[in-house]
């Protein structure tokens, strides 16, 4: 989420603070993303711990994904409004929390609603630490640099979680991967007491709560209902019922919102194709990335047999590629566009996925660090030219609510993306081999969904509709009260 400019300013800062605040930040970060991926490689020693199910191991992932992918735009105007210092406190302090929590669970519905409380203080995280960037930063070209090493971090915190995973889960258990984040939060709390500056938007926006029961009663049915669609059965009163409540809430929210001034979700901004197909794309392709991880560290340990270690070993092609590209993809989208960097991504997340359908009991090494390579090059490549083509044609005052919107679009397709696979081999019954490649034949679909999407989102005629829609939002954006 990027920040309201429109802000009270914090007290000007040294050098020497301003690479404080930017480090305390990014170890926000790092726990937050690797908490988004951390767990897929402890997946089977919690599930012979404490017995669970295949869509037991789904909530594991998903309770923290959907909880911070319903509540990413209600803490970030939170913070604007109470203060960013005071608000990214209060969620290092809660997912602090909810890690040790986690760590302690005895039992797999206590590990959930614990993996629950973490999202809560997660959903505080990386919106408010850019909004504290983006105003501790002023000059342009230090706010980018800023912005881009935040954005390093970040993605180099969610590719080495399957790595750090394994290595904790091997030497100490799998309850390790959530108490390392405890000296972690406890370090960030105490560095943004002591060195980041207050700071909130100057005209807070006015809270919506009607709009965020909505957004929660929309994202948790259907993530619920795939999940549990197998287990109850898909024409079960318990599935429809979640179905129908979930087609209710999103035409409720469509028409309330509509109509709001001020709304938390404007849906005025899906009007512009650009942004609209950045939205599907964010979507789809991190339900690749949230299914692939799901399915892959099942295959490794469960079919391979591998340990948490080896199989966390195994990505780090995967790691090394997605860090690289998504450095890369930045010069790409400065030189050329973002179209180039959205088809090159949507390719290689096609070849990637597509390379696990043919993955067998004795498939050889060369062949599945090959689809890692091309999996994490894809996936590093494709989160700026998301980024730019949601915000392209944006009035400037729109930008935050776009990034929200896209970052919400990002978490879900993650969760979707575990529900869907996970639903799949829960399903099954000719075995994980055969089921998995269903599944994957998904994955690849969504690649090249990616694909055909970043074709439309970037042509001419949408760059013309974002353009014309940004100048009827700029025209009415005085009209709403704050």
């Amino acid at each position: 989420m990027v920040a309201d400019l429109s802000v009270e300013s914090p007290p000007a800062l040294s050098p020497r603070g301003r690479t404080v605040v930017l480090l305390t930040c990014c170890l926000s970060v790092v726990v937050a993303g690797l908490d988004t991926t951390i767990a897929n490689v402890a997946l089977p020693s919690i599930q012979k711990a404490l017995h669970a199910p295949v869509s037991g191991l789904q909530w594991v992932v998903d309770a923290y994904t959907l909880v911070i992918a319903c509540l990413l735009m209600f803490s970030g105007s939170l913070a604007d409004r109470f203060g960013r210092r005071r608000v990214f406190q209060v969620g290092l302090g809660c997912f602090s929390l909810g890690s040790l929590l986690c760590g302690l669970a005895p039992s797999l519905g206590f590990l959930v609603a614990f993996r629950a409380l973490q999202a809560v203080g997660g959903s505080m995280l990386n919106p408010v630490a850019m909004s504290i960037i983006a105003t501790t930063f002023t000059d342009p070209k230090e706010r980018a640099r800023a912005v881009g090493a935040w954005g390093a971090v970040a993605g180099l915190g969610g590719a080495s979680g399957p790595v750090l995973g394994g290595l904790l889960v091997s030497g100490l258990g799998w309850r390790s991967i959530f108490w390392v984040n405890v000296p972690i939060g406890a370090l960030a709390i105490y560095l943004t007491q002591r060195f980041v500056p207050e700071s909130k938007a100057a005209r807070g926006k006015r809270f919506d709560p009607l709009g965020q029961l909505l957004v929660v009663t929309f994202l948790g049915p259907v993530t619920a209902a795939v999940i549990e669609g197998p287990r109850h059965g898909w024409s079960s009163p318990f599935v429809i019922g979640l179905f129908v409540l979930a087609a209710v809430s999103v035409f409720a929210l469509v028409v309330t919102e509509s109509r709001r001034a001020g709304p938390l979700v404007d849906v005025r901004l899906l009007r512009s194709p650009a942004f609209s197909g950045a939205a599907i794309i964010a979507l789809v392709a991190f339900m690749t990335l949230g299914g692939f991880l799901f399915l892959n560290t099942l295959y490794l340990q469960d079919v391979r047999g591998y340990s948490a270690l080896h199989a966390g070993l195994l990505t780090v092609p995967m790691a090394a590629a997605l860090a690289a590209c998504a450095m890369i993809s930045g010069r790409i989208v400065a030189a050329r566009g973002p179209r180039p960097a959205l088809v090159l991504a949507g390719l290689l997340l096609t070849a990637g996925a597509g390379l696990l359908l043919g993955a067998g009991r004795e498939t050889g090494a060369w062949y599945l660090v090959l689809a890692y390579l091309l999996f994490g090059a894809g996936f590093g490549l494709v989160g700026t030219p998301i980024t730019d083509t949601a915000l392209s044609g944006m009035p400037r005052d729109q930008a935050g609510v776009a990034g929200a919107i896209a970052s919400t679009c990002r978490q879900t397709g993650a969760a979707i993306g575990v529900a869907v696979c996970g639903s799949i081999v829960a399903v099954g019954s000719a075995g994980f081999l055969a089921s998995s490649r269903t599944a994957s034949a998904v994955l690849v679909g969504c690649g090249v969904t990616t694909v055909l999407l970043g074709f439309v989102s970037t042509g001419r005629w949408a760059r013309a509709r974002a353009e014309r829609g940004a100048r009827h939002l700029t025209t009415h954006a005085a009209e709403a009260p704050q």
